[in-house]
Protein backbone atom coordinates (compact mmCIF):
# COMPACT_ATOMS: atom_id res chain seq x y z
CA UNK A 1 0.00 0.00 0.00
CA UNK A 2 2.94 2.47 1.12
CA UNK A 3 4.66 2.37 -2.40
CA UNK A 4 1.21 3.31 -3.84
CA UNK A 5 0.20 5.64 -1.42
CA UNK A 6 3.65 7.66 -0.49
CA UNK A 7 4.86 8.83 -4.51
CA UNK A 8 1.13 9.68 -4.93
CA UNK A 9 1.29 12.13 -1.54
CA UNK A 10 4.80 13.82 -2.77
CA UNK A 11 3.31 14.14 -6.00
CA UNK A 12 0.83 16.33 -4.76
CA UNK A 13 2.46 18.05 -2.63
CA UNK A 14 4.60 19.10 -5.72
CA UNK A 15 1.90 19.77 -7.61
CA UNK A 16 0.19 22.00 -4.63
CA UNK A 17 3.61 24.03 -4.53
CA UNK A 18 3.05 25.13 -8.14
CA UNK A 19 2.59 29.00 -7.35
CA UNK A 20 0.25 29.74 -10.82
CA UNK A 21 -0.36 33.28 -8.98
CA UNK A 22 3.38 34.37 -9.12
CA UNK A 23 3.75 32.27 -12.84
CA UNK A 24 1.54 34.92 -13.89
CA UNK A 25 2.50 37.73 -12.62
CA UNK A 26 5.96 37.38 -13.60
CA UNK A 27 4.68 36.49 -17.01
CA UNK A 28 2.73 40.26 -17.00
CA UNK A 29 6.57 41.08 -15.61
CA UNK A 30 5.36 41.78 -11.87
CA UNK A 31 6.02 40.62 -8.80
CA UNK A 32 3.23 39.82 -6.80
CA UNK A 33 4.54 39.17 -3.48
CA UNK A 34 5.34 42.63 -3.67
CA UNK A 35 1.68 44.14 -4.46
CA UNK A 36 -1.05 44.82 -2.75
CA UNK A 37 -1.20 41.62 0.55
CA UNK A 38 1.71 39.88 -0.87
CA UNK A 39 -0.34 36.66 -1.24
CA UNK A 40 0.18 34.79 -4.39
CA UNK A 41 -3.71 33.78 -4.76
CA UNK A 42 -6.26 34.79 -7.13
CA UNK A 43 -7.31 37.89 -5.03
CA UNK A 44 -4.17 39.66 -5.13
CA UNK A 45 -4.04 38.15 -8.47
CA UNK A 46 -6.76 40.56 -9.70
CA UNK A 47 -5.80 43.40 -7.92
CA UNK A 48 -2.37 43.50 -9.70
CA UNK A 49 -3.49 42.02 -13.22
CA UNK A 50 -7.66 42.57 -13.30
CA UNK A 51 -10.64 39.93 -12.75
CA UNK A 52 -9.59 37.73 -15.62
CA UNK A 53 -6.18 37.15 -14.64
CA UNK A 54 -7.82 36.26 -11.51
CA UNK A 55 -10.01 33.87 -12.62
CA UNK A 56 -7.49 32.33 -14.21
CA UNK A 57 -5.41 32.15 -11.10
CA UNK A 58 -8.25 30.84 -9.39
CA UNK A 59 -9.01 28.04 -11.63
CA UNK A 60 -6.10 26.74 -11.84
CA UNK A 61 -5.49 26.74 -7.52
CA UNK A 62 -8.63 24.43 -8.07
CA UNK A 63 -7.28 21.84 -10.14
CA UNK A 64 -3.99 21.49 -8.08
CA UNK A 65 -6.29 20.19 -5.15
CA UNK A 66 -9.12 18.61 -7.47
CA UNK A 67 -6.61 16.70 -10.22
CA UNK A 68 -4.51 14.75 -7.59
CA UNK A 69 -7.67 13.42 -5.90
CA UNK A 70 -9.15 12.31 -9.26
CA UNK A 71 -5.79 10.70 -10.27
CA UNK A 72 -5.83 8.83 -6.10
CA UNK A 73 -9.35 7.47 -7.42
CA UNK A 74 -8.67 6.43 -11.32
CA UNK A 75 -4.51 4.99 -10.35
CA UNK A 76 -4.40 4.15 -6.98
CA UNK A 77 -7.56 3.88 -4.97
CA UNK A 78 -8.18 0.70 -6.83
CA UNK A 79 -5.17 -0.65 -5.56
CA UNK A 80 -5.55 0.44 -2.05
CA UNK A 81 -9.01 -0.54 -1.65
CA UNK A 82 -7.40 -4.34 -2.05
CA UNK A 83 -5.74 -4.06 1.36
CA UNK A 84 -7.91 -1.46 3.06
CA UNK A 85 -11.01 -0.10 3.50
CA UNK A 86 -13.26 2.20 5.64
CA UNK A 87 -12.03 5.10 7.51
CA UNK A 88 -8.35 3.70 6.77
CA UNK A 89 -9.24 4.26 2.90
CA UNK A 90 -10.80 7.66 3.52
CA UNK A 91 -7.75 8.52 5.57
CA UNK A 92 -5.52 7.62 2.87
CA UNK A 93 -7.47 9.51 0.16
CA UNK A 94 -7.44 11.98 2.73
CA UNK A 95 -3.55 12.33 2.76
CA UNK A 96 -3.46 12.92 -0.85
CA UNK A 97 -5.49 16.35 -0.49
CA UNK A 98 -4.13 17.58 2.33
CA UNK A 99 -0.48 17.17 0.78
CA UNK A 100 -2.28 19.15 -2.10
CA UNK A 101 -3.51 21.99 0.52
CA UNK A 102 -0.06 21.99 2.56
CA UNK A 103 1.82 22.19 -0.95
CA UNK A 104 -0.22 25.67 -1.51
CA UNK A 105 -0.15 26.99 1.71
CA UNK A 106 3.54 25.78 2.39
CA UNK A 107 5.25 25.73 -1.59
CA UNK A 108 8.39 24.29 -1.51
CA UNK A 109 9.39 26.32 -4.47
CA UNK A 110 8.44 29.48 -2.69
CA UNK A 111 10.83 29.18 0.55
CA UNK A 112 7.89 27.13 1.84
CA UNK A 113 5.68 31.05 2.14
CA UNK A 114 2.44 30.65 -0.07
CA UNK A 115 -1.13 31.26 0.00
CA UNK A 116 -4.24 30.42 2.56
CA UNK A 117 -5.57 27.12 0.50
CA UNK A 118 -8.81 28.17 0.29
CA UNK A 119 -9.47 27.66 -3.85
CA UNK A 120 -7.16 24.41 -3.31
CA UNK A 121 -8.86 23.25 -0.52
CA UNK A 122 -11.90 23.78 -3.01
CA UNK A 123 -10.62 21.67 -5.33
CA UNK A 124 -9.64 18.75 -3.08
CA UNK A 125 -13.34 18.82 -1.35
CA UNK A 126 -15.06 18.36 -5.36
CA UNK A 127 -12.34 15.68 -5.88
CA UNK A 128 -13.73 13.93 -2.95
CA UNK A 129 -17.26 12.62 -4.25
CA UNK A 130 -19.77 12.23 -2.77
CA UNK A 131 -19.35 13.69 0.33
CA UNK A 132 -16.55 16.50 0.61
CA UNK A 133 -18.10 17.43 -2.88
CA UNK A 134 -21.26 17.82 -1.46
CA UNK A 135 -20.11 20.12 1.48
CA UNK A 136 -18.22 22.25 -0.75
CA UNK A 137 -21.00 23.43 -3.24
CA UNK A 138 -22.96 24.83 -0.10
CA UNK A 139 -19.37 26.16 0.91
CA UNK A 140 -19.83 27.98 -2.46
CA UNK A 141 -22.79 29.02 -2.43
CA UNK A 142 -21.89 30.67 2.01
CA UNK A 143 -19.10 31.97 -0.43
CA UNK A 144 -21.00 33.95 -2.91
CA UNK A 145 -23.52 34.82 -1.04
CA UNK A 146 -21.54 36.53 1.84
CA UNK A 147 -19.15 37.96 -1.27
CA UNK A 148 -22.83 39.15 -2.76
CA UNK A 149 -24.37 40.99 0.50
CA UNK A 150 -20.74 41.99 2.42
CA UNK A 151 -17.96 42.58 -0.63
CA UNK A 152 -15.48 40.80 1.66
CA UNK A 153 -13.39 38.31 0.13
CA UNK A 154 -12.11 37.46 3.00
CA UNK A 155 -15.28 36.77 4.91
CA UNK A 156 -16.41 35.01 2.37
CA UNK A 157 -13.97 32.74 2.57
CA UNK A 158 -14.18 32.23 6.13
CA UNK A 159 -18.00 31.74 6.51
CA UNK A 160 -17.18 29.34 3.72
CA UNK A 161 -15.04 27.68 5.98
CA UNK A 162 -17.17 27.52 9.03
CA UNK A 163 -20.07 26.45 6.89
CA UNK A 164 -17.57 23.16 5.41
CA UNK A 165 -17.42 20.74 8.82
CA UNK A 166 -21.30 22.05 9.50
CA UNK A 167 -22.42 20.63 6.26
CA UNK A 168 -20.74 17.05 6.80
CA UNK A 169 -22.45 16.90 10.24
CA UNK A 170 -25.59 17.45 8.65
CA UNK A 171 -24.83 15.03 5.78
CA UNK A 172 -24.04 12.26 8.23
CA UNK A 173 -27.45 13.28 10.61
CA UNK A 174 -29.40 13.05 7.38
CA UNK A 175 -28.39 10.89 5.26
CA UNK A 176 -28.44 7.02 5.89
CA UNK A 177 -26.05 5.77 4.42
CA UNK A 178 -23.37 8.21 5.71
CA UNK A 179 -22.07 6.69 8.96
CA UNK A 180 -19.93 8.33 11.51
CA UNK A 181 -17.92 5.31 12.44
CA UNK A 182 -16.78 4.98 8.60
CA UNK A 183 -16.81 8.75 7.96
CA UNK A 184 -14.42 9.44 10.85
CA UNK A 185 -11.63 10.70 9.36
CA UNK A 186 -13.34 13.01 6.70
CA UNK A 187 -14.82 14.68 10.28
CA UNK A 188 -11.41 15.27 11.43
CA UNK A 189 -10.17 16.75 7.93
CA UNK A 190 -13.47 18.78 7.46
CA UNK A 191 -12.20 20.67 10.79
CA UNK A 192 -8.51 21.04 10.51
CA UNK A 193 -8.74 22.28 6.95
CA UNK A 194 -10.90 24.97 8.01
CA UNK A 195 -8.92 26.08 10.82
CA UNK A 196 -6.27 26.24 8.52
CA UNK A 197 -7.26 28.10 6.28
CA UNK A 198 -9.02 30.88 9.12
CA UNK A 199 -5.76 30.26 10.75
CA UNK A 200 -4.21 32.14 7.03
CA UNK A 201 -6.63 34.76 7.01
CA UNK A 202 -6.00 36.11 10.77
CA UNK A 203 -4.52 38.97 9.45
CA UNK A 204 -8.02 39.37 7.46
CA UNK A 205 -9.71 38.89 10.45
CA UNK A 206 -7.97 42.24 12.17
CA UNK A 207 -8.74 43.94 9.25
CA UNK A 208 -12.20 43.46 9.61
CA UNK A 209 -12.23 43.97 12.85
CA UNK A 210 -10.92 47.61 12.77
CA UNK A 211 -12.77 48.41 9.45
CA UNK A 212 -9.65 48.09 7.08
CA UNK A 213 -10.44 45.72 4.96
CA UNK A 214 -10.80 45.90 1.46
CA UNK A 215 -14.08 45.51 -0.37
CA UNK A 216 -14.35 44.12 -4.17
CA UNK A 217 -14.44 46.90 -6.01
CA UNK A 218 -13.13 49.31 -3.91
CA UNK A 219 -9.49 50.58 -4.21
CA UNK A 220 -7.04 48.86 -2.93
CA UNK A 221 -5.36 50.71 0.98
CA UNK A 222 -2.89 48.01 2.53
CA UNK A 223 -5.04 44.69 2.24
Amino acid sequence: MWRVLVPVVVAAYLVGSIPFGVIIARAHGKDLRAIGSGNIGATNVSRALGRKWGYICFGLDVLKGLLPMLAFRAIALPHIAATIHGPALMASWLLVGIAAILGHVFPVYLGFRGGKGVATSFGVALGLWPYFTICALIALAVWVAVLLVWRYVSLASICAALMFPVSLILGILAIPHWHAATLWPLLVAATLIPLLVILRHRQNIQRLLSGKETKIRQKHRDA
